[in-house]
Order: structure tokens, then C-alpha cells, then sequence
């Protein structure tokens, strides 16, 4: 038998002679909160009792004893008055037994001293002992000396305590041998206390020697016992009053916290951290079930136990906050589908015992709540319950008491508000009624956290269909205004393709028709003739080779020109190039210097297609160069294990081209700003002509325009690189 239960048994033996509802005690000390019901939590109206403590109260004595009193040690006028002003100087109530215990104790030159509360309406029984300074080192061992002489009081108190006379015993083991010689209790002097009519108390005095308790003892006990019950009326009072302050706290904070609408985890952390302190409980936790069939809603749908997860979502032992788990955890995200999705939860590492996720049907307690909600599991003391199973999961061995409140909404249930108490206890009606408010302000909360929850998913969902439409709608118009663009680009440039083939096409045309109409004179010199022949021919061939550009770049870009590979020396080629080009910009003034090694420079291409591109190189750096500058042709052989190649470098000095242009330079029909301004002739067909042909002998082709200091011209650089032997594998 442990402590609360032999306090138990001594409340229970003074209600039997007073018909006073005993429904649980606590051991050495215990402070318990008495618990009001819903409707019942405003503070009861009570009479103070600082009237009647104002002056010293005088006990009530017989002419009998009264001389026999007065000569005793003990002045029960001087104990009232110091259980007087313990009363009215004491701030904390929880301490006023203790030290009226004290001053009985030494008043009666006792080895010890208890006073025992009886449970009221509103207040749970409160239990102190007090131990004489030369006897502290059984303190140690006087909570099991006690619960075994509460075995043998309690029949005798049935028996023997009359509702106003003490019952004194000089030597317990001459009345009941079953204890041991070692147990220091012998004598004991008991009275039961009464206020307005009724028992409320229990006052026991207790020598470690037998010893024959005297009349004056017996009288001075009654004296004093009426100060005593009311100190403990007034404690019971104060008690109640702060119990009920408690819950009222507590009902005002979960109220006003639901509706601020905070966070849902904040909300668990205070209603079980309250619930726990006004309860005066050492631990209390909520558990969050997750289902595994996402349909199912009610428990009366079947009678068999579905398929569940329990969760632990936060924890609150006695002396520690309230540990949850953290936001965005399991918790936070077991609040977001508490029915039907997916749960998992972590708790931060207090002394529990309770792992953090487990089977529904690996817990017997929690089955039975399960299958008994809405109502409670009540358990008083675990020595109530026939079955172990799954009790390791609340650790009953050492939290005895439990009660187990389900979290529900319409008939669905979300989990369990769970309370437990080192100490065997009764749990008053106005608790339960305390603590299913909770759980039902707990369980708004979770569903309120749910639907906010899912109006959030929602929008954030409804968001990012927009964002990603909005998205999609940008590319869309980005897409199209680059289409736009390239159209216009394009229609511009068919617009100069067509003024350039006009131009280009209709320029010799005239003159031709001119120069035939001139020959058709009959007395036109030899000479004028001739001059008039060769205009014709020269304008014939232009016009051939424009419509030979044309073709040719038709093939290439079609991959059908065929291509004749043959051995030819580059230094050959350009020494051939360079006596016609050197004659045609005679008159401009330009002068060709050529640098190559001075070994030949042999290589396998298409001599046709390499002699294409050389001449609309030349030819181009010719129209763009400035009047009286250098062209230079720069031929290098570069070897190394990566490349074996030759590159040329053509550089005239000229106009800048911007960087843009040098981007769509090889395009076909793409013509230059100065050639537009300077109507240099043109089609715009050469430098797309020349990209075509190198990338057909499988070579690159760079170009770049860099400023020269000090001047308003660019340094303009074709870099052409080609393979010293050709490779079939990329045609």
C-alpha cells in the first residue's frame, strides 16, 4: 500500500461516521486543484473566515478538565492564537497544515504530527506530516510507516472515533503484531475535526515509545481541534477560490487564443500545460491519430478497430514547459489532413517514456478510449485494471492515475487529451467537466487549423496556377513579339534583297539595252564599238555570276554540290589571287600584303569551293576598305595534338560593324549599315555564299571589328580555318 492510499482509507473511515463523500486523497504533500464544470468554473460564493480569525479564537473547555488543561505544557488559547496568525500571515495555503502541524507537534512534545484534509465538493483531500528535529532520519521511512498504521487505524477508527472524542492508543503493536520492531510509531493520539457539523479532518499525534496518553492530552487535543478545522475549512476555501481562478485562466486564454487564431501548436502547448497545472497532475500529453483509410469518418460506421497511427504532439511533465514538436513538422502537417493524409511526428526528448509514433492497436488504453468515446478512461489506480496490455506505453508503474479524454469532432475522433499522476486519485466531476472543455476547445482548434489549413492549400494552389498561367502567357507573348521581330527583321530584309536584286539586276539590264541600241548605228566607229561590246560582256557575266551565287548556295545549303577533294597548295592559290585583286584596287589605292611561311602549304579540300571563298573575301574587304589602306592575308600552319590545321587572316581597316550586325553577318540577304548608307553594290548574298562553302570543306569562319585608337575606324579580321586533311565521316 503506498501513501495515498492509506490517506484514502483514513478519509474514508472519517466520512463513514459523518456521511461525508470521500472520492481520493494524495500522499505527503500534495497540492490538488479541485475542479469545477463548465458552468460551474466561476468561483463559488464562500464566506470568509478572516472575521473570525481576526481576534484569537478561545477553545471551549469544561469546568472538569479546565484546571488540568491550564496546568499542561500546552496553552490552547496561545496554540489557537498561532494557528490564528499562521492563517492570516501565511500567503500560500499549501503550507498553513504544515506549520500548524509544527506547532502540535512541539506543543504536545510529540515525535510527530499529521493533519489529514477530508475531500470536499471543491477541494481534494491534502495530507502533511511533520517529524521532530531529533527524529529527521526516519523521515526517510515515514511514508511507509504511515500507510502501514493507517492498515491498522482504519478499522479501529470505525470502531472507536466517535465524531468529537479523540482515540488514543498507547502501543500499537500491543493491539496488532503483524508490524516489525523497527517501526518507530507506537502511541498515537487521534481526533477527527468538525466544521459547521460535518468532518473535514483528521489530526494524529505520534510518539516513536509507547506511552499512556493522559486526560489533559486527550482534553488539550479537543481544545484545539475546533481551531484546526477551521484553519482547514479556510485552506480548503482559499483552495477552492485559486482552483477555480485557474480554470477560469484557463478557459479566458484557450478562448481568446482560438479566436486570435494562432498557431494551432501554441494552442495544444497552453491547453495541455493548463489542464495540467490546474489539475496539479505531474504529466499530460496529446496524441493525434492518423487513419490509414482516408475515408474513414466515424467510428459507429464499424465495429472493428480501423487502422490508425497515434502520434504524440506535445508533452508536459511537472517543472518543464510543454514540448511540441516543431513548426512544419508532423504535427503542423498532421493538422493540415488530420483525417485523412499522411502523419508523422517527433517529440522533443523530455523524460517520457512514450515513443513517438505508434499502432493504435499496439495500445490497449488506447483502444479503449477509442472505443469508448466520447466518453472518458477513467483510471483511479492501476491496480484497477485486470489487463497489462500496452500499459509500458503510459508507464503506470510509475504514473498510477490516468484519464484519457478523447479529441472529437462530429463522431470522427482526432486523437486524446491524456493526464496522469504519480499518486493514486479520485477525478472529480468538475475535473472531467474541466478537462472534456478542453479537449473540445483543443479539437475546434485542430479542425479550425484544418479548414484554414485547406483554404490555404487551396489559394496557394488556385496561385500557382495562376503564376504558372501567367508564366506560361509571358513565354507565350515573349515568343510571339521574337517572332514578330524575326518577321519584321525578315520582311526588311526582303525588302532589301529585293531593292539589291532590283539594283543588281536592272542596272545591267539598262546599260546592256543601252549599249545595243548604240550598236545598231550603222556609222559607229570600230573603236565605239568595241567599247560597247565589252559592256556587254561585262554586264552579261555579272549577271551570271549573280544568278550563280544564287544556285550554288541553293546545292550547299541543300548538301547536293558534290565535293572534289584534291591536294592543293594554299601559297599557289593566293599567289594567283592576289595579281587580279591587286589590278582592281589600283585605282582605290589599297595594297594586298600577303605573310605565309615560306615551306608550301599543301592540303586536301574542294580547290573550286576554297577559291570562292578567297575571292568573296577579297572581294568584300575591297568595297569596305578605306581609300589608300593595306589589306593583309596572313596564312600560319598550326600543329598540336588536339589540331592540325591552316588559318588564314584577312584584315583591312574600315568602317566599324556593331556587334549585332556581326551576328547576322553570314546571313543571306543581310547587308551592312554603310553599305545601305554608301550604296556600295551589292545583293547580300557573298559573305552567306562564303559561311556555306567553308562549313561544305568542313572549316570556321570568325569575324571581328575592333576600334583603333585614336581614329573613327575598326580593324576588321575574317579568321578562316581549315582542315589540313579532310574528314569523309562529316559530310
Amino acid at each position: 500500500m503506498n501513501d495515498a492510499q492509506a490517506d484514502m482509507d483514513v478519509a474514508s473511515g472519517i466520512a463513514k461516521h459523518t456521511h461525508v463523500s470521500v472520492s481520493g486523497c494524495e500522499a505527503v504533500p500534495e497540492n490538488l486543484a479541485a475542479s469545477e464544470g463548465r458552468s460551474l468554473l466561476a468561483p463559488r460564493r464562500v464566506d470568509s473566515f478572516t472575521s473570525k480569525l481576526s481576534s484569537p479564537s478561545s477553545p471551549v473547555f469544561t469546568q472538569e478538565h479546565k484546571g488540568a488543561v491550564m496546568n499542561y505544557k500546552g496553552d490552547p488559547i496561545q496554540i489557537g492564537q498561532q494557528i490564528t496568525q499562521i492563517l492570516l500571515n501565511s500567503p500560500d495555503p499549501e503550507t498553513v497544515l504544515l506549520k500548524i502541524a509544527d506547532v502540535l507537534g512541539k506543543s504536545f512534545q510529540a515525535d510527530t504530527c499529521l493533519i489529514s484534509s477530508v475531500a470536499s465538493h471543491q477541494a481534494t483531500p491534502q495530507t502533511v506530516v511533520w517529524c521532530a528535529d531529533d527524529h529527521t532520519s526516519l523521515a526517510g521511512n515515514l511514508s511507509e510507516i504511515r500507510s502501514k498504521l493507517w492498515m491498522l487505524l482504519n478499522p479501529l477508527l470505525e470502531d472507536n472515533l466517535s465524531n468529537s472524542e479523540p482515540l488514543a492508543i498507547s502501543d500499537i503493536h500491543a493491539i496488532e503484531t503483524r508490524f516489525d520492531v523497527e517501526d518507530p510509531v507506537r502511541a498515537v493520539l487521534v481526533i477527527q475535526t468538525q466544521f459547521q457539523s460535518q468532518a473535514n479532518g483528521l489530526i494524529v499525534i505520534g510518539r516513536w515509545q509507547p506511552f499512556e496518553w493522559t486526560d489533559v492530552e486527550k482534553g488539550l487535543l479537543k481544545a484545539v481541534a475546533d481551531s484546526v478545522a477551521i484553519a482547514i475549512s479556510q485552506v480548503q476555501l482559499q483552495r477552492q477560490l485559486r482552483i477555480a481562478t485557474q480554470y477560469q485562466t484557463l478557459i479566458n486564454q484557450l478562448t481568446m487564443a482560438i479566436r486570435s487564431a494562432i498557431e494551432v501548436n501554441q494552442i495544444l502547448q497552453m491547453a495541455i500545460a493548463g489542464t495540467a497545472q490546474a489539475l496539479e497532475v505531474e504529466r499530460g500529453f496529446i496524441l493525434l491519430l492518423k487513419y490509414v483509410d482516408p475515408l474513414f469518418k466515424t467510428r459507429s460506421l464499424t465495429k472493428a478497430l480501423p487502422k490508425a497511427k497515434v502520434t504524440v504532439a506535445c508533452e508536459y511533465n511537472t517543472g518543464e514547459q510543454a514540448a511540441i514538436s516543431e513548426p512544419g513538422s508532423a504535427l503542423e502537417e498532421s493538422f493540415a489532413d488530420n483525417i485523412s493524409s499522411e502523419q508523422t511526428s517527433s517529440i522533443n526528448p523530455l523524460s517520457s517514456t512514450l515513443p513517438s509514433s505508434f499502432l493504435l492497436s499496439d495500445c490497449y488504453l488506447c483502444q479503449q478510449a477509442f472505443q469508448k468515446a466520447p466518453e472518458p478512461v477513467i483510471i483511479t489506480d492501476k491496480q484497477d485494471i485486470t489487463t497489462s496490455n500496452g500499459f509500458d506505453l503510459f508507464d503506470l508503474e510509475t504514473m498510477p492515475a490516468l484519464l484519457m479524454v478523447p479529441l472529437e469532432s462530429q463522431g470522427t475522433v482526432l486523437g486524446f487529451l491524456v493526464l496522469q499522476h504519480r499518486q493514486p486519485r479520485s477525478w472529480q466531476s468538475e475535473e472531467l467537466e474541466l478537462v472534456k472543455w478542453v479537449s473540445a476547445q483543443a479539437s475546434t482548434a485542430i479542425i479550425q487549423h484544418q479548414s484554414i489549413r485547406v483554404r490555404q492549400d487551396l489559394v496557394e494552389e488556385r496561385t500557382a496556377q495562376l503564376q504558372r498561367s501567367l508564366e506560361v502567357q509571358a513565354k507565350l507573348y515573349d515568343k510571339m513579339r521574337q517572332q514578330v521581330e524575326q518577321l519584321r527583321q525578315l520582311n526588311q530584309i526582303k525588302d532589301e534583297f529585293i531593292n539589291a536584286i532590283n539594283h543588281e539586276l536592272k542596272t545591267p539590264l539598262t546599260t546592256m539595252s543601252v549599249a545595243i541600241r548604240m550598236l545598231r548605228q550603222a556609222e559607229l566607229p570600230t573603236e565605239r564599238r568595241a567599247k560597247y561590246l565589252e559592256i556587254l560582256d561585262q554586264q552579261c557575266t555579272q549577271e551570271i555570276n549573280l544568278i550563280t551565287d544564287l544556285l550554288t548556295l541553293q546545292k550547299v545549303e541543300s548538301k547536293k554540290s558534290p565535293i572534289e577533294l584534291q591536294k592543293i597548295d594554299l601559297k599557289q592559290v593566293i599567289q594567283n589571287l592576289a595579281e587580279p585583286f591587286a589590278k582592281k584596287w589600283a585605282d582605290k589605292g589599297l595594297t594586298l600584303e600577303i605573310d605565309s611561311p615560306t615551306r608550301s602549304l599543301m592540303l586536301q579540300t574542294d580547290s573550286d569551293s576554297l577559291n570562292r571563298i578567297l575571292e568573296e573575301l577579297l572581294t568584300n574587304a575591297g568595297k569596305f576598305s578605306e581609300p589608300d589602306s593595306i589589306v593583309s592575308l596572313r596564312a600560319t600552319h598550326q600543329v598540336s595534338q588536339q589540331v592540325n590545321q591552316i588559318v588564314l587572316c584577312l584584315t583591312n581597316t574600315g568602317a566599324c560593324i556593331s556587334p549585332t550586325e556581326v551576328e547576322h553577318i553570314f546571313e543571306k540577304f543581310r547587308r551592312g549599315q554603310v553599305a545601305i548608307q554608301n550604296a556600295v553594290q551589292g545583293t547580300g548574298l557573298g559573305l552567306a555564299l562564303v559561311k556555306s562553302l567553308v562549313q561544305h570543306i568542313n572549316g570556321a569562319i570568325a569575324l571581328t571589328s575592333c576600334p583603333i585608337e585614336d581614329t573613327q575606324s575598326c580593324e576588321t579580321c575574317f579568321t578562316l580555318t581549315l582542315p589540313l586533311v579532310f574528314d569523309l565521316t562529316k559530310i
